[in-house]
């Protein structure tokens, strides 16, 4: 992203939140990997989980589990991802943190195994070192 560019998240549409309270709100991603790929978003603009306040963190887990519990009502996936990309080295193209909420569904993939480990391709297939 760029630097001058203005953050998606400073800027959001009213309309989009799904949900929202003091510290964070909740969009569905704008590019979603599944059926109910959703975003919960720091209110505060910080890039960092890390930089985010005890109360922000409870209330990150706390939104998270609640559009967890709407993402089972309406989409009724069988499993779930939860990702954060924190730096730009670990992917993160916008600044501000939020975290990846993502559905699974049986057979969305081939061989799910390795899940979030896939960020490192040649790391990913742990298993395969001890399948001899």
């Amino acid at each position: 992203m760029d630097a001058n560019a203005p953050c998606p998240f400073c800027e959001i549409d009213p309309q989009r939140i799904i949900y929202e309270d003091q510290f964070c709100f909740a969009v569905r991603d704008w590019f979603p990997v599944s059926e109910g790929h959703t975003l919960i978003v720091s209110k505060r603009h910080i890039p960092s989980y890390f930089d985010a306040s005890d109360e922000e963190k409870n209330a990150l887990t706390h939104t998270m589990e609640k559009i967890k519990r709407d993402i089972d009502k309406h989409f009724a996936p069988d499993a779930y991802n939860i990702g954060i990309n924190d730096g730009p080295e670990a992917g993160q193209t916008v600044p501000h943190l939020h975290i990846h909420l993502i559905p699974r569904y049986k057979g969305d993939t081939a061989d799910p195994r390795g899940g979030v480990r896939w960020v490192v391709p040649d790391k990913a297939a742990y298993w395969k070192a001890t399948d001899d």
